[in-house]
């Protein structure tokens, strides 16, 4: 991939993480401990859930990056070999689109607390939020379509750099999505004082 078409990539990656962020901030940024933590059903996540989700799968990222940045990442053997590495980047980023109707349960290193989420997550989320596309940023210096890394949710999963970070906001996208209808849900508890 020729350097200026992955920065223009890159670009458009660092540009929707930084429109997930604003617009968490704006539509969630004001919602008190208890709305950030209501939940619909036992069964479904809060919007604080979501946004806790995200940090925690975001981090298993950020140390990959940061190797690959610092020219320390040595593929494994199963990464150099995998046949399947363009083939599941797009299924990952076509499942994870807020629209393709597919549900999944996320591994217990990825889920988010039962309840109480911190009232400050989506500060945290804005923050997570600058640190990510540092990252994105500075590993950038790399081919990343020839980076090739292993899932950090399923190991056998392989995927080139470059769909990592699609994925990433795909994924993003999703939540904020999900988060949304939470809001709309019957029973949101109103604001105090509203």
């Amino acid at each position: 991939m020729s350097v200026s078409v992955q920065s223009a990539e890159l670009a458009g990656v660092a540009e929707e993480l930084e429109a997930v962020a604003a617009d968490a901030r704006r539509v969630f940024g004001h919602l008190t401990a208890a709305q950030l933590n209501w939940k619909p059903t036992e069964a479904e996540w809060s919007v604080g859930q979501c946004f806790e989700h995200l940090i925690r799968t975001n981090e298993k990222f950020l140390p990959v990056l940061g190797r690959v940045a610092r020219g320390e990442r040595k593929g494994s053997a199963w990464e150099r070999v995998s046949p399947l590495s363009g083939f599941f980047g797009r299924l990952m980023i076509r499942s994870l689109r807020p629209d393709s109707g597919r549900k999944f349960k996320a591994p217990a290193g990825i889920a988010p607390a039962a309840s109480d989420v911190d009232a400050q997550v989506i500060a945290r989320f804005g923050e997570h939020q600058t640190r990510l596309i540092e990252a994105i940023r500075a590993a950038g210096v790399v081919d990343m379509g020839r980076v090739v890394i292993t899932s950090p949710v399923a190991r056998f999963v392989t995927y080139n750099l470059l769909d990592a970070c699609r994925i990433v906001a795909t994924h993003e996208r999703r939540h904020l999505a999900q988060a949304e209808r939470v809001l709309r849900r019957p029973g949101f508890p109103a604001a105090a004082g509203a």
